[in-house]
């Protein structure tokens, strides 16, 4: 957005008291802009994701995350990828987290020991970001391991779904302790193929009949313990549905939303992602994730894209899904250094890493 006239002036002329929009974009810097301003404002605009870029220290992120909320009434959801492992954004000042998969490690040689370590880091995780204004992290990933993805690996949990479903149901708990709310991702299940949706889109060719008792548990699951949204995968299975999971109605509408009864929010991953192509221009991806069931899109790393969706989606309004994406908001701040939980999910940290 070059200038303020890449916007129209219809969204000038909106009406300021509205529900959050359903596209979720990201910014270039530490601050925001002038034209990020502007870009935020705007009525189909309902939250920011932030990366690495984004941040310098704690104290900056706070007055970030301050300036974003004091935008307009909405007060627009944060969110961020704070999983742990290689993928922890926000890192100095903060805790390492360790990847997802040494809590499996732990769980083979002591289950009990394992879920402990996972409710006290999640409980940490959602701490450390409450404070400095997040509201949520796009976490549990719920894929499981099956030794063929390169871009899951260590970011599951476990190679088998009871151990990924346990895992993930104590690690929700923890952060539902510390008032965030849950993802669960990348739905139906992208352990089972090869390629990187970033990169290409992948195709899964198993049936249904394979999917539900391995990909599809911990999803069923979890959402029977109260997860709040679900992130679908850039994935095609073939033999189920021509369209990717996060571009299917018999994914989201028919599955998730029909089979497991799940009634929080559908966030696409971001339709920047070479495997999103295959949904057309960036206007056209978030049209189609929007009509096949998705509450809100994520477009990421391209502005003139972001520009040119909330654009095209404008008018998109659903109140229910207005009313599930009010869910995903922090509920509370906790005193992180006179929290008795802090030393106890220090040593589990401790623990997990010094595992052989």
């Amino acid at each position: 957005m070059a200038n303020s006239g890449m916007l129209s002036a219809q969204a000038d002329q909106r009406p300021r008291q509205r529900p959050l929009g359903p596209v979720m974009l990201d910014l270039e810097g530490s601050e925001l802009s002038a034209e990020e301003r502007e870009l935020l404002r705007h009525p189909a605009v309902g939250g920011v994701i932030l990366f690495q870029r984004n941040f310098v220290a704690p104290a900056q992120l706070s007055a970030l995350t301050q300036a974003i909320r004091a935008l307009d009434e909405r007060r627009l959801l944060i969110a961020v990828d704070q999983e742990g492992g290689r993928v922890q954004r926000f890192r100095e000042g903060l805790t390492r987290l360790p990847a997802a998969a040494r809590f499996g490690t732990l769980y083979a040689q002591d289950a009990r020991a394992a879920l402990d370590a996972a409710r006290a880091v999640g409980w940490l995780m959602a701490v450390e970001l409450r404070q400095l204004g997040i509201d949520f992290s796009f976490a549990p990933v719920l894929d499981v391991e099956q030794g063929v993805s390169r871009v899951i690996g260590d970011r599951a949990f476990a190679t088998t779904p009871e151990a990924v479903a346990a895992l993930a149901t104590a690690w929700l708990e923890g952060v539902h302790a510390a008032g965030m709310a849950g993802c669960g991702k990348h739905f139906p299940g992208h352990g089972g193929v090869v390629a990187d949706s970033h990169l290409e889109l992948p195709e899964d060719p198993r049936p249904l009949s394979a999917l539900e008792p391995v990909d599809l548990l911990p999803f069923r699951r979890l959402i029977a313990r109260g997860l709040e949204a679900v992130m679908p995968a850039h994935v095609r299975y073939s033999a189920i549905a021509p369209e990717p999971a996060g571009f299917s109605t018999f994914w989201l509408r028919e599955l998730l939303r029909g089979r497991l009864r799940f009634d929080g929010a559908i966030v696409s991953d971001d339709l920047d992602m070479a495997a999103a192509g295959v949904g057309g221009s960036p206007a056209a991806r978030a049209l189609a994730c929007l009509q096949a069931g998705c509450d809100m899109v994520l477009v990421c790393n391209d502005r003139q894209a972001a520009v040119a969706v909330v654009e095209a989606v404008a008018d998109w309004r659903l109140p229910e899904s207005a009313a599930r994406l009010e869910q995903l908001r922090g509920r509370s701040r906790i005193d992180l250094q006179r929290h008795e939980r802090r030393q106890a999910a220090l040593q589990a940290i401790a623990r997990v890493r010094d595992l052989d």
